[in-house]
């Protein structure tokens, strides 16, 4: 396998691991890792993701780094306020790298699948609420939003708290080419799911 590094800028001092995650991203049967690493030195508290996939040699190489994917914990525009979500988790399962982040009023989750030389979305889960003193108002509303980047289908379906019905399901079809790569995505991208 002919491996080289996409956008590889590891400018900083990403010295502190917040995370590490290992399994099989390009299902060659070998253990691949995911490390997300914290500066710091750096007041804004940036963080970096780095995928290495295994060589044949046995060995580990970085496949993918990037700084853009995960919102600085003290972002520039908050002026030294933190930014009130927690570090995303990243889960590796049947070849899958998925990212689970917290976002206003609720969670969003990536797929990224190592396809074409790259990590590409694939899929996106989103479920937010309009609670504003918790769960427990019978008026809230969950609205959970499904797209798959691969067919371009994404639905949207809104539930009332406790209620078995949808009040809505919306479907349409919205296609993406090419689909987005991990090392160009940006946390503030979020907002086009």
């Amino acid at each position: 396998m002919d491996l080289s590094a996409q956008n590889i800028k590891n400018k900083g001092n990403y010295t502190y691991q917040v995370r590490e995650e290992k399994g099989d991203l390009n299902n060659d049967g070998k253990t691949d890792k995911i490390l997300v690493k914290m500066d710091t030195i750096n007041e804004t508290r940036p963080l970096i993701l780095q995928i290495f996939l295994s060589q044949p040699n046995g060995k580990l190489a970085l496949a993918v780094s990037s700084t853009k994917i995960i919102e600085p914990q003290y972002p520039v525009e908050n002026q030294g306020k933190p930014n009130e979500y927690q570090i995303p988790d990243f889960f590796i399962e049947k070849g899958i790298l998925t990212m689970w982040s917290e976002i206003k009023g609720g969670n969003i989750t990536y797929d990224f699948k190592y396809q074409n030389g790259n990590f590409e979305l694939i899929k996106v889960k989103k479920i937010t609420n309009n609670a504003t003193k918790g769960y427990t108002d019978e008026n809230t509303i969950f609205t959970e939003t499904r797209f798959n980047l691969i067919t371009g289908l994404r639905t949207e379906t809104e539930e009332k708290l406790g209620s078995k019905k949808a009040l809505s399901k919306r479907k349409k079809i919205v296609l993406i080419r090419p689909l987005p790569k991990i090392q160009d995505f940006k946390f503030s991208d979020k907002k086009l799911y």
